[in-house]
Order: C-alpha cells, then sequence, then structure tokens
C-alpha cells in the first residue's frame, strides 16, 4: 500500500492543506484515511484535503512525501484523476 502527501502549501479556511493519494484505489485511500482519522468529508473527489496539523500523522502512518506536481502526475497516471467540474458562466 503506497499513499502519497503533498507539502501543506495549500491555503484554505484558516489553514494550510495537504493532498493524500493512492495510485491503486479508491478503497485504499479511503482506508488509509480511515487509519489516520480523516473525516469523511475531506474526501474532495480524488483526494483527501489533510490539514497540516496532521501532516506528521499521515507521514508517520506511511504516506510518502512527494512534490505537489508529482503527486498530481500520480494520481493521473493511475487512472483515478477526477478533474473538478467547472461551474457554468
Amino acid at each position: 500500500m503506497t499513499l502519497y502527501i503533498d507539502p501543506p502549501n495549500w491555503p484554505g479556511h484558516g489553514r494550510m492543506w495537504s493532498h493524500l493519494v493512492s495510485d491503486v484505489s479508491f478503497e485504499e485511500l479511503h482506508a488509509f484515511a480511515a487509519l489516520i482519522g480523516a473525516p469523511e468529508r475531506a474526501f474532495d473527489g480524488d483526494h483527501y484535503d489533510v490539514p497540516s496539523y496532521r501532516y506528521a500523522d499521515a507521514v508517520s502512518a506511511g504516506a510518502v512525501e512527494v512534490g505537489s506536481k508529482e503527486l498530481v502526475r500520480r494520481l493521473t497516471e493511475s487512472g483515478l484523476r477526477r478533474p473538478k467540474r467547472r461551474a457554468a458562466p
């Protein structure tokens, strides 16, 4: 089981966030998220949003630290990438 997490570089709601992904399956991703105590509401289509204060927990549990571009590349190559829908004008 390999999960990937990027650095907490994404601002939102008064804090910084990381993204947690699997390059194998959503089942693997959900199981790992449950292991580290990530709430279901943190799932955003193809990744979990992880607040900066939980980053070390994810890494300690086995998530591999990668840059954001590498994370997106791995997610895309796995076929699990789900681009966000754009709002109609």
